[in-house]
């Protein structure tokens, strides 16, 4: 493309169309018909155009081929929506394929839950996983049906009756007024609980009245002082709340371990830096770590403080599990402390984010299954298992997924794509650009007026519903009466040679390596 034609370059290709569309228009209007002068009304702009590009100097690009280099960004902007619609089978979609979106947008519509002519899924392919049943499988009506687990240690004077799968952490500000408002209510529909994220809570978190997870960060966003600190004062005032059952304490998240929150300055609206206590329109990158403590024990000294101000209420770590001998020593300080978190939420490198670095994003991080089985061991071998629950988040979708993940040692479930998707997410992956087409992930008015709240409230609670209902028949099939049943055992996954290998073979039980 260094040159076209006969070695015309590309900008003297433009001054040559720009002389010869001038004098073929006059001529063509003056002695043929008035007519032709409209050409104008296309050949203005494109001048206009080629003109800019020949003079900038910002991109080499549209500096070396006015006009027609734009295509190229054209179709950069395109490409992930003509893949997806057009050429992505229905397996090979990322990072949610359409098989399980489809799964999701059925569900919380009520739709068609069933799908014809078999699996599309290669059985035989690396990677692939299932569970076995149960030649003496249990009639639907013999399972569990409130599907709940109580949060609270011997240190919590308010525990919480909890759903095995709920709302992830996904701030108001990261999401929009409507999504956060949606999700809520759906929350509120089904009676299971919603993360409010590390932004706050808003009025929006509130609106619905469902059960909240109050999130605090290492910003302390809405329970922080002018200059950034904790505010006992202003923590008490919220966590108080009837509506706020547990709080939350976060130490980092799958998508950006080691990095704190970002959200973009776009989103960062007079409404939100209000709630979040800081300058409106600017950048806010929450710290990577914590100012209120910086080793295991004044860690437990602040949840216990935490916990105390919030009148007894069940208050937990959400956590990528990162270095183990780190994760060791925090536990055997709670074992010697006799002192600890209520429940700790883990959060696989897998888990998504509307904004993040990187490498932080594909590099960094133990993926969930690894994280999940790990902390579960160490809890277990220093006799605490039984006092602090583990809630796992990571690319949670369907009821196997939960399933598998109860197996793996969870006692419930985070999901937050899946969420989005049922309030109608179209994977657009424009979460961090404030362009999001359908409203979920921005704050531009136009585009959020679109979401319709009662009725994504409902399909948030349909998708709740119909997939905790898939859980209860998986347990049936798997021969149990309650989640509490599935171990480890039970779940199988196939290796590159082709072998069969139960977790309970691939990550024994009992195994702590430090």
């Amino acid at each position: 493309m260094a040159y076209l034609g006969r070695g015309i370059s590309p900008r003297k290709l433009f001054w040559w169309f720009f002389f010869v569309t001038n004098i073929a228009t006059v001529f063509a209007g003056e002695f043929f018909n008035e007519f032709f002068y409209y050409q104008y009304l296309v050949l203005v702009p494109i001048y206009l155009l080629g003109f800019y590009d020949l003079f900038q100097s910002e991109h080499t690009l549209k500096s070396n081929y006015p006009v027609v280099g734009r295509f190229r960004y054209v179709m950069e902007d395109l490409r992930p929506k003509i893949y997806q619609y057009f050429i992505e089978s229905d397996e090979d979609g990322t990072p949610i394929p359409r098989t399980i979106r489809n799964v999701i947008y059925q569900r919380a519509k009520l739709a068609l839950s069933t799908k014809p002519f078999g699996t599309q899924k290669n059985v035989y392919q690396t990677g692939y996983e299932w569970i076995n049943h149960s030649m003496y499988p249990k009639e639907f009506s013999e399972v569990q049906k409130d599907l709940r687990v109580e949060v609270g240690s011997k240190h919590c004077t308010k525990p919480y009756s909890l759903s095995i799968f709920n709302i992830s952490a996904m701030s108001f500000g990261s999401l929009s007024s409507r999504a956060v408002e949606a999700l809520n209510r759906g929350a509120k529909l089904n009676n299971f609980a919603h993360n409010t994220g590390e932004g706050g809570i808003s009025d929006y978190h509130q609106s619905g009245g469902g059960d909240l997870i109050w999130q605090i960060g290492t910003g302390y966003f809405g329970a922080r002082n002018e200059d950034g600190h904790f505010s006992e004062e202003n923590y008490k005032n919220k966590a108080t709340l009837e509506q706020v059952k547990m709080i939350e304490l976060k130490l980092s998240q799958g998508a950006k371990p080691g990095h704190g929150g970002i959200l973009p300055a776009k989103k960062n609206t007079a409404e939100i830096a209000k709630i979040r206590g800081v300058k409106v329109g600017t950048e806010v990158d929450s710290p990577p770590s914590h100012k209120e403590f910086s080793n295991a024990k004044e860690m437990v000294e602040f949840i216990e403080r935490l916990r105390k101000l919030s009148g007894g209420k069940p208050v937990g770590i959400k956590m990528c599990f990162g270095k183990r001998s780190e994760f060791v020593d925090m536990v055997k300080t709670f074992k010697e402390l006799d002192n600890y978190p209520d429940y700790i939420a883990i959060d696989g490198a897998e888990g998504g984010t509307g904004a993040a670095p990187l490498e932080f994003s594909d590099s960094i991080g133990t993926p969930l299954v690894e994280g999940l089985t790990n902390s579960y061991n160490i809890l277990k071998e220093y006799g605490l298992k039984d006092e602090i629950k583990i809630i796992a988040a990571g690319k949670l979708f369907t009821g196997f997924d939960i399933v598998k993940a109860i197996a793996l040692g969870a006692d419930a479930c985070y999901g937050a794509r899946s969420m989005m998707l049922a309030i109608g997410c179209i994977q657009a992956l424009t979460c961090n650009s404030n362009k999001c087409p359908v409203g979920i992930t921005t704050q531009n008015p136009d585009l959020v007026k679109g979401i319709n709240v009662e009725q994504k409230a409902k399909r948030v609670a349909n998708f709740h519903h119909a997939t905790l209902e898939a859980v209860r028949e998986i347990v049936a099939a798997a021969g149990y009466d309650c989640v509490t049943g599935l171990k480890r055992k039970d779940i199988f996954k196939r290796d590159s040679n082709h072998g069969v290998h139960s977790y309970e073979d691939i990550y024994p039980t009992y195994k702590v390596e430090v």
